[in-house]
Parts: structure tokens; sequence; C-alpha cells
């Protein structure tokens, strides 16, 4: 049990509207040793949003292979039900709350988790704006931040393997069936006639509960003129989240199904869950990596006291 005060903040991800995008709470150990994996859920399930992150600072800043400045971090996230290998809008959270309130005074953090190393890197996007102005107990939020997350593969999948899915999706029209190979499952990516299906979609959740996934993600073409290249939503019940309003981690194997799809590596997405929520994405072939990029703000903080 941890006995002292843990500073938290709760971190609205990938919009710049409060009570939009998707919420996490990001928490800040001081100790490794304090990262009991029971408490850790406990207090994810208290919380009873979409994900929980643990921050551990590793170790003071030191210099990259580009001689950039970084800071280090271990960092952990839990849904209300289950610790999860890899989560973007969690990250994303993290490094807004270590930017904002300047417990990482550098511009780029490594996150060691258990999907690896992962990057995010601080953009200005005002300017005009004067940081100095702002003491240390209020959060800064004029920046946006680029995420270096691993592709994931995709692969074909029949419908005809998974019977339940028209059923599932309440009959709406089917393009596309892939799914990743991934330990667990993995998910289920169904791409639909237009984004506006996708948007409007009311799937069974109990049907969703069935299937040989983790979660099932719906996609489909954004409409002319709305400035974005697809509409994407998850829903993964198992985990104990029945939508998912905003998740980056989808993205890294959407990403590549829609490059190859539209010819072209630099793609902005939507997720059209009723809260919404903006990413864009850059997918580097070379190396297997996209870039994400989103902005976060922070709508509650306060401490921990159990």
């Amino acid at each position: 049990m941890v006995k002292r005060p843990v500073k938290y903040s709760q971190v609205d991800a990938f919009t710049d509207t409060a009570f939009k995008g998707n919420p996490a709470a990001v928490c800040l150990l001081e100790k490794e040793e304090e990262q009991d994996e029971k408490w850790m859920q406990a207090v994810a399930a208290e919380f009873n949003i979409s994900e929980t992150c643990f921050l551990t600072p590793i170790s003071s800043t030191q210099s990259d292979a580009n001689d950039h400045s970084v800071t280090r971090f271990h960092l952990r996230w839990f849904t209300p039900l289950v610790e999860v290998k890899l989560c973007g809008h969690g990250t994303l959270a993290s490094a807004h709350f270590l930017f904002a309130y300047r417990i990482a005074r550098t511009d780029v953090i490594e996150f060691v988790t258990l999907s690896g190393v992962l990057i995010a890197k601080r953009i200005p996007t005002a300017s005009n704006v004067d940081a100095s102005k702002f003491s240390d107990g209020d959060p800064e939020e004029h920046f946006s931040i680029e995420l270096d997350f691993p592709t994931i593969p995709v692969l074909e999948c029949e419908s005809a393997d998974i019977p339940s899915l028209p059923e599932t999706l309440n009959g709406a029209p089917m393009v596309n069936i892939s799914k990743t190979a991934e330990a667990g499952g993995g998910d289920l990516y169904v791409e639909l006639s237009s984004g506006k299906t996708v948007a409007d979609l009311k799937p069974q959740l109990d049907e969703i509960r069935k299937c040989p996934a983790r979660g099932l993600i719906v996609t489909g073409p954004a409409p002319d003129g709305s400035g974005f290249d697809f509409f994407s939503r998850f829903f993964s019940p198992k985990m104990g989240i029945n939508e998912d309003p905003v998740c980056g981690s989808v993205h890294c194997a959407l990403v590549t199904y829609w490059s190859k799809k539209l010819g072209k590596c630099d793609l902005v997405a939507y997720m059209a869950s009723p809260r919404g929520g903006v990413l864009e994405l850059h997918l580097d072939e070379t190396n297997q990596r996209v870039l994400i990029r989103g902005k976060a703000v922070t709508v509650m903080e306060g401490s921990l006291l159990a």
C-alpha cells in the first residue's frame, strides 16, 4: 500500500477541449518499489475510466543518439479490469502531464513500457505564449505531442470465420475484415461502407464479448470535405471498456491499412465516438513506425490518499 499522497492528474487526450477526447488518469510514483500491481489495478477500478497510467522516474536527464536531452520514466497502463501492453492515449496523457507541470524539463521523454521504449516529443503550437508566465503550480497547455510507436501488422480474415459479425454489427454493410496477430487474440478490424455508418453504428456489445478477439475496431472512409481521411471506433467490453472514446494504439494497425488503400503516408483520423478525437498520423514504412500527433488538456488534479 502507498502510504504517502500520490499526485495525479486527469487529462483528456487527442483533443484541445475539456470533456472531449479520451480521459486518462496519470499517477506519479516516487519509487519503483511502489509499483504494486494489485494496488494499481484497484486504483484503476476506482477511477473507472478507459485508462489509468502510472509513472515512475528512472533517472535524471540524459542524451539520446542525436544528442538531445531526454527524460526517462517507467510507464504502465491499466483499464478498470486489466493491465495492457500498449496504450496511445495513456502515453499522450502521461507526456502531457509531465510537460505541462514541467516535471520533464526537456522536450523529449522516453517511456520504458511492456512494448519497449516509446518516445514522446513536445511540439509547441503557440509561439506567442510565454511559458515563463506560468507558475509551477499551473499547467501549461499550449503544445502538441508526437508519439513514436511501432506499427502493428494486420492479416486478412474471412467473414465465414466469424459468423456472428452481421448480427454484432446489426447488419451494417462490411467492405473488408482484418485482424491483428497478437497474443490474446488481437483485435478485429472491420471496414464499413462509410464514415457515417461508423458514426451511427450501435453494435451488440454482448456479441462483441463472444468474438475471438480482444476488441472490435470499425472504420470507414471519411465524408468528402470533412478534413479527415477515415473514421473509426473501438469497442472492447472484455477489458471493461464498452467503447474506448479515442484509442491511439489501434491506429498502429489502421495507419498501415489506410495508407495502402489511399496511397499516402500522412493521414488525419477521426474517432467518431460520442466524445470524438483527432489524430494526425505519419507512417514510416522503412522503419515500420508510426508517428501519432495530438493535443491534450488537463481537467482535474489531486492526490491519492490510500
